[in-house]
């Protein structure tokens, strides 16, 4: 399974067992959930009934949409069954991501040359992607699309570094038209690197997807320490943890929250300083029972500590 893949084929097979700079920018249904409402992120590919249910069923009000497996079939059908769905488990969409088509490899060594919008090979095809999911958020009424821009060059006189730059502000613009903001997910750049591309992109509804393992993962920063580079830019949250990489071809090792590196405490806190009242999404990056459990397990874990946070 590729990272994304999760939460989609193990919830169908259990139940056949048994605010930032630009916010004027509307987002999905705000008054229905409360501030830091803890959600899940998931794949529906294949089981959107049974996948959706999920989340109702482990006691979610929200879920972050990775959408991959619908590229070029995001028709008004399809977003008609997803509005109908997420009305039937009293659940909010609060963010639809791509990050195909490929090919994609998550490592140091293929990585900068196959993942996001920095690839000159694979760019227009992602922009289309992206461009495509917009339009389908928009009829199911999701303000929030995201995705992995890539390895942005750190030097801004890098060769690609200007074409990262139209094309993002391409993608921006149409979301900008859709009513959407447009979310860059942290991981394959710097806190500084990422700050940089939301100056020199110049849009008012370009902001951040904060991962908090991510940045841990690519070894790229701490993410408290991100959030203050960061703060008034982040609408979504990917509530993940995990370890530095030791093995210089490799990303680190993705565990269980509160197994990993990540100070949850310290990084809800300062979200909360900067008024961060989006949702907490959980991205559990394995698979089949086990992975049911931890995500059990991580949410107990997280409304402990945003309990005590927003106190």
């Amino acid at each position: 399974m590729n990272r994304r893949t999760f939460l989609g084929v193990a919830s169908a097979a259990m139940l056949a067992e048994g605010f930032g700079p630009a916010a004027s920018f509307a987002t999905v249904n705000p008054a229905a959930l409360k501030p830091m409402a803890l959600g899940l992120l998931i794949s529906p590919y294949g089981a959107p009934d049974a996948t959706i249910r999920r989340v109702h069923d482990l006691g979610f009000s929200n879920c972050f949409l990775s959408l991959d497996g619908y590229i070029n079939g995001f028709t008004p059908e399809l977003a008609a069954q997803f509005k109908d769905l997420l009305a039937k488990y009293d659940v909010v969409a609060t963010t639809v991501e791509v990050v195909g088509p490929g090919p994609l490899e998550w490592n140091f060594m293929r990585g900068p040359s196959t993942i996001g919008l920095i690839p000159p090979a694979t760019r227009a095809a992602r922009m289309d992607a992206l461009r495509q999911v917009s339009d389908f958020a928009k009829l199911v009424g999701i303000g929030q699309v995201q995705t992995h821009c890539g390895f942005i060059p750190e030097d801004p006189a890098d060769p690609l570094y200007p074409g990262a730059v139209e094309a993002i502000r391409a993608v921006a613009q149409h979301c900008h038209g859709n009513g959407q903001y447009f979310l860059m997910e942290t991981g394959q750049e710097t806190p500084t690197t990422m700050s940089r591309m939301i100056r020199d992109v110049a849009m008012p509804n370009l902001a951040v997807g904060l991962d908090t393992a991510n940045l841990i993962l690519y070894g790229k920063a701490n993410p408290v320490d991100a959030v203050d580079i960061l703060g008034p830019h982040i609408r979504s949250i990917h509530a993940k943890d995990g370890r530095w990489p030791t093995n210089p071809s490799e990303l680190g090792e993705e565990v269980q929250i509160g197994k990993g590196l990540v100070d949850f405490r310290a990084v809800f806190t300062k979200l909360h300083h900067f008024g961060y009242t989006g949702a907490v999404t959980i991205e559990r990056e394995t698979s089949g029972p086990q992975q049911i459990e931890d995500v059990r397990q991580e949410k107990i874990y997280l409304e402990r500590i945003l309990g005590e946070v927003l106190a």
